[in-house]
């Protein structure tokens, strides 16, 4: 079991992000459970270097698109162009055909070019003028949105959400981390590859993620996972209900997360440390009127795990 590069690669980023050991193991394990990933903060607090260090860091083709409020649909997909010299239309990919695409400030895009996002996140593919066009594999998107009191945002619907395996939120650094970024002493991501010493790439991507997927879970956990979503759907005007696309979503999160410990099986506690990230914008819907204790804790603290 390939831990030793993992170990290795979360070192390297935790160079690159200093003080931010659990936001970049989360990252991690959203690419290695084959998820998309949204970042959500203020400007400033390293969203974008997060999203250039992942794809650095396994060797994935890597295209970044600013969502500005005139970007078009066509703009990410790409469109038909009549060439004269075959008297044929020939396709134009678009920024999505790469491995992972980073969509920069998502929500201040109208909802019209946000949910052009939809097909290609859900089905690895995009149809222009009623052809399908495949993405290359792996495909990942990253997303980076700022808080929706920002000016010039729109926030993203409940569907579109659901389509990101997990979000995130960085947060300050400490004091302590912050003066050693202020001192010089993070890693750049020019020095990244060095740092990682033997980099990953797309093949070892593909053969982790699927070592994710024969990750063994018993009945009993299967049990757990199941306890918590139907809690969830009890929930009434509170918070919105968990799908069953969330429980696949947590399950192959915690398989990821298991991997990254070094271990074939899922345990409570890897559900227990994914859930927050997982649930809660499936919860909240990304309502910015969210409750202090969040609601994924909430329900933890009422489902008792198994023994």
């Amino acid at each position: 079991m390939a831990t030793t590069p993992l170990t290795a690669l979360l070192v390297a980023l935790n160079g690159v992000l200093l003080g931010k050991e659990e936001q970049v193991k989360l990252a991690v394990t959203c690419l290695l459970a084959g998820g998309h990933l949204l970042i959500e903060d203020l400007p400033g607090m390293g969203k974008t270097t997060l999203a250039e260090a992942l794809a650095q860091a396994f060797g994935l083709a890597f295209k970044r698109v600013s969502f500005t409020s005139d970007l078009l649909p066509a703009d990410l997909t790409g469109i038909n162009v009549f060439d004269p010299a075959t008297g044929r239309f020939q396709f134009q990919p678009g920024p999505l055909f790469s491995q992972v695409l980073l969509a920069d400030e998502i929500n201040r895009a109208s909802p019209r070019t946000q949910s052009a996002l939809l097909e290609a996140m859900a089905a690895g593919r995009v149809s222009v003028d009623g052809v399908s066009h495949p993405l290359p594999k792996p495909f990942l998107v990253i997303a980076t949105q700022n808080g929706l009191d920002q000016i010039g945002t729109a926030p993203l619907p409940e569907s579109q959400l659901d389509r990101f395996l997990m979000r995130l939120s960085l947060g300050f650094p400490s004091r302590a981390a912050e003066a050693a970024l202020l001192a010089g002493q993070h890693t750049d991501l020019q020095q990244l590859e060095a740092a990682l010493g033997s980099p990953l790439n797309a093949g070892q991507l593909l053969e982790l993620q699927e070592q994710v997927r024969r990750q063994h879970c018993a009945p009993a956990l299967i049990d757990y996972v199941l306890d918590l979503l139907q809690l969830s759907r009890r929930g009434g005007e509170r918070h919105g209900p968990l799908s069953p696309r969330a429980g696949l979503a947590l399950l192959q999160a915690a398989r990821a997360w298991a991997l990254l410990n070094g271990r074939h099986h899922v345990m409570p506690g890897d559900v227990q440390a994914v859930f927050p990230s997982v649930a809660e914008h499936r919860l909240d819907g990304g309502r910015p009127g969210a409750t202090e204790q969040p609601l994924s804790r909430d329900l933890l603290e009422q489902v008792d795990a198994i023994r």
